[in-house]
């Protein structure tokens, strides 16, 4: 039997929370266009993201290890996926809008630069007195401006509930960025479901590729709550950590982490008692969170995290390594505009030549950042 739109549609309505956004009750795009035949407003944003250029290009975008550092480690894209996974979970148990999570969850990062964290540090560094840079503002600048797969209009023409889940998923994030979104308004259920999955997802998967890589060591963990918890939950004996056991633990830690947001977030819904989104965004707390205590190992293994992955020579070398690439292109290309592709070139009318050359250079991947690199001042590389 065909599920229309109409039908699925009601399929929200009778299984989803009174505080989830609603895709027939949403608030339309920018661009009027007819409603698809067999899909929801948001299941159509969530294939519009999926087939962006913008999506294909984080396959070749660090998450932490630069992409020639080797083939298992996270990319940009496997963290998405990741992320979109866990949030659909938590959705599903939440009574949350499950593709309104995904959308989010699956555009989270379609800003993000080459080179992971470090690449967008230096572009914010680069960008000082421009406005500066932030992967969350340029996610939305992609999705609202960048994309051209229209001939009527930029960007992807999405929902404004997309649109707000994008801008308002970070729990901390400058909103004054985003002058069309509205301000007295926090983040829906949805946005916030995305938000912890992001968090959820890179602490316990940026743990995974350090064991992995021999970053990190089993013994140095041994104080972490965490790491104590999902050993005892595992039985592991703190012999060696083969690939086996590493990706059991990895599994727990994640199933931990979801039972506690999922145990907290309940908790808080029923002292909230939310009948409708608009209770969600205008509470003054966040209604998706980790318990106290969780907190308190979360930001305990994200401190570990810090220190002994992040700060590790490797990975500082290979940061280091990003930032002079990217300042080495970005004063080029601000030198001398002329080296930018057309369709960037044809931006200067609207944008200053700081705003176009961070976007062009956000666009890259690492491998094809390092590429343009070579052919700009390697005298032996051909243009």
């Amino acid at each position: 039997m065909k599920q229309c739109r109409l039908t699925l549609e009601a399929n929200e309505r009778s299984t989803l929370a009174p505080y989830a956004l609603f895709s027939d009750a949403s608030r339309g795009r920018a661009h009027h266009e007819a409603e698809p035949r067999y899909r929801t407003a948001f299941q159509r944003d969530r294939d519009r993201i999926v087939h962006s250029a913008a999506f294909r290009l984080l396959e070749y975008k660090t998450q932490v290890f630069v992409n020639d550092a080797g083939d298992y480690y996270r990319t940009r894209l496997t963290h998405t996926l990741e992320v979109a996974q866990i949030g659909r979970t938590l959705a599903r148990a939440l009574g949350a809008n499950e593709d309104l999570v995904e959308t989010i969850c699956l555009a989270h990062d379609l800003g993000h630069p080459p080179f992971g964290h470090a690449g967008e540090d230096v572009l914010n560094h680069l960008m000082s007195g421009h406005g500066g840079f932030n992967h969350n503002h340029q996610s939305y600048r992609v999705v609202t401006k960048l994309e051209r797969r229209y001939r009527n209009w930029a960007g992807l023409n999405l929902t404004r509930e997309t649109l707000e889940g994008i801008a308002k998923h970070e729990t901390n994030a400058d909103r004054r960025a985003f002058s069309e979104i509205p301000q007295e308004t926090g983040a829906s259920v949805e946005a916030q479901i995305a938000n912890i999955s992001d968090e959820l997802a890179y602490n316990a998967h940026d743990l995974d590729d350090g064991l992995q890589a021999g970053l990190i060591r089993p013994d140095q963990m041994a104080e972490l709550g965490l790491w104590q918890q999902v050993v005892e939950r595992v039985q592991w004996t703190g012999k060696a950590l083969d690939d086996v056991s590493r990706h059991h633990i990895i599994r727990e830690l994640v199933g931990l982490l979801v039972d506690d947001v999922l145990g907290e977030s309940q908790r808080r819904l029923a002292d909230l008692k939310p009948q409708s989104s608009m209770a969600v965004q205008l509470h003054t707390e966040s209604i998706v969170s980790h318990s106290g205590a969780q907190l308190q190992q979360v930001a305990q293994l994200k401190d570990f995290l810090l220190h002994n992955m992040y700060r590790h020579f490797r990975i500082a070398r290979m940061q280091t390594r990003a930032e002079h690439f990217i300042e080495a292109l970005f004063a080029s290309y601000v030198k001398q505009p002329l080296q930018l592709p057309d369709d960037y070139r044809a931006k200067l009318q609207d944008d200053s030549v700081y705003r176009v050359v961070a976007d062009y250079i956000a666009n890259l991947t690492d491998r094809s950042a390092l590429r343009e690199f070579q052919q700009l001042f390697d005298p032996i590389t051909q243009p």
